[in-house]
């Protein structure tokens, strides 16, 4: 069973002062993007598609093609295009990329700098949310230091070409931490979700191709260009290499942040690394993904993390939250928290999250004094959840339906 970490985004986390870039020099900091800049753009996008590296932000699309996609949209000298980090983490359970910027601030802008480099982005953005107080210190600071070091500005290391960055606050939207949101926020309107297509490596901010990427995707970026998409291949798995940062919570006697390879099961996260469930007592189920996450049983605690493998189980892998539920926690109470979180974040834009998120609070309400009625109810609100799916613009009225059908598929018995 794994106890031991393997950490690539969190390499440095607790060994070096976060507060100082000569510290992340002297770790080996900015090798990579030394490196990098002796590299052909197109050859950075080459390492990157190659290691099969995906978005570590929930969605797990190919980081390569995204890189690609923003590269070619146009050439390097016809327009501007940017780069932004979503930094907003919203997703219950979820504070993974809080720890990279608090801990080691540096790698993610040294992530930053190479993927602008390489799909000729001459300025970024690091969209933060409002209440990550600590990370929105330390990366102001290692942005400033990294334009005296000559990191950025108008010529990286003297290489001529030019990048800025620029923190951004949130002002506590969940909505806000998908993408085409985000850019409607960062162009300073409300935030609505955007209809796709474009995209946004076609038509991002004011229009312009933008690349965006998650804060954990974009520190797994130096490791790659230093080290190539060939060793990077031979941590995790096959269908997933490289490491993921886990968020494990709720009955657990160590909950904690844990990086390991890709791949790990179920059972050595929470048995291996967080000690098992709390109080002595028995495994009941586990919400992986966050609120837009799914709840599986014991029959999946040995199936390999990863975005394939939780797929063909009917759940996903998300942002690497796990909430473990023990023996004495209700479904119906833990549902209903769910559930009024979407109604209380949902926008408002479109009428079947707008009304389906009110509808779903009054039925799980409704049941849950009534146990005997449970089971027909769980049907409806799937039935309910579905139609949100098929019908809603963003991913806030298309989630409902992955809490919700996860317990139809392994609990309605038990709700």
């Amino acid at each position: 069973m794994k106890t031991r970490e393997f950490r690539i985004a969190l390499k440095n986390a607790g060994r070096i002062d976060p507060t100082s870039i000569e510290a992340y020099e002297a770790a080996g900091g900015f090798k990579a993007l030394a490196r990098a800049l002796e590299m052909l753009p197109d050859q950075i996008i080459a390492e990157l598609t190659a290691s099969n590296l995906r978005g570590r932000g929930g969605a797990g699309f190919p980081t390569g093609a995204k890189n690609r996609f923003a590269s070619e949209s146009l050439c390097r000298f016809c327009g501007p295009k940017y780069i932004v980090c979503n930094a907003d983490e919203g997703e219950p359970g979820t504070f993974k990329d809080r720890i990279i910027m608090e801990q080691d601030p540096h790698l993610l802008i040294e992530g930053m700098i190479i993927a602008a480099y390489a799909i000729g982005a001459t300025r970024g953005y690091i969209y933060i949310r409002g209440e990550y107080h600590p990370s929105i210190r330390r990366i102001r600071q290692a942005i400033e230091a990294s334009y005296r070091k000559g990191y950025l500005g108008d010529s990286v290391l003297g290489s001529g070409h030019a990048l800025d960055l620029e923190v951004k606050l949130g002002a506590g939207s969940y909505l806000c931490g998908e993408e085409l949101t985000l850019l409607e926020s960062l162009e300073g309107k409300r935030g609505y979700p955007r209809i796709k297509p474009p995209y946004p490596a076609q038509k991002g901010l004011w229009n312009a191709p933008t690349l965006i990427n998650n804060v954990e995707t974009f520190a797994h970026i130096p490791y790659i260009v230093e080290k190539g998409a060939a060793h990077y291949k031979t941590i995790g798995c096959a269908s997933a290499p490289g490491t993921k940062i886990f968020t494990v919570s709720g009955d657990v006697n160590r909950p904690g942040h844990y990086e390991t390879e890709m791949g790990v099961t179920l059972r050595e996260l929470i048995d291996g690394f967080a000690l098992g469930v709390a109080r002595g007592k028995a495994f009941k189920a586990a919400l992986v993904g966050g609120a837009a996450g799914a709840f599986v049983d014991e029959t999946v605690l040995d199936t390999p993390l990863t975005y394939d493998d939780m797929q063909a189980r009917g759940a996903v892998l998300g942002s690497g939250a796990v909430i473990v539920l023990d023996e004495d926690r209700s479904f119906c109470d833990m549902t209903a928290s769910i559930l009024r979180f979407f109604r209380h974040e949902s926008c408002g834009k479109c009428v079947p999250c707008r009304i389906g998120t009110n509808l779903l609070v009054e039925m799980i309400e409704s049941v849950r004094q009534d146990k005997a009625g449970r089971r027909q109810m769980l049907a409806q609100m799937v039935a309910e959840a579905r139609y949100m799916a098929g019908t809603s613009l963003c991913p806030l009225g298309q989630s409902p339906i992955l809490p919700l059908g996860s317990l139809m598929r392994y609990f309605q018995d038990h709700f």
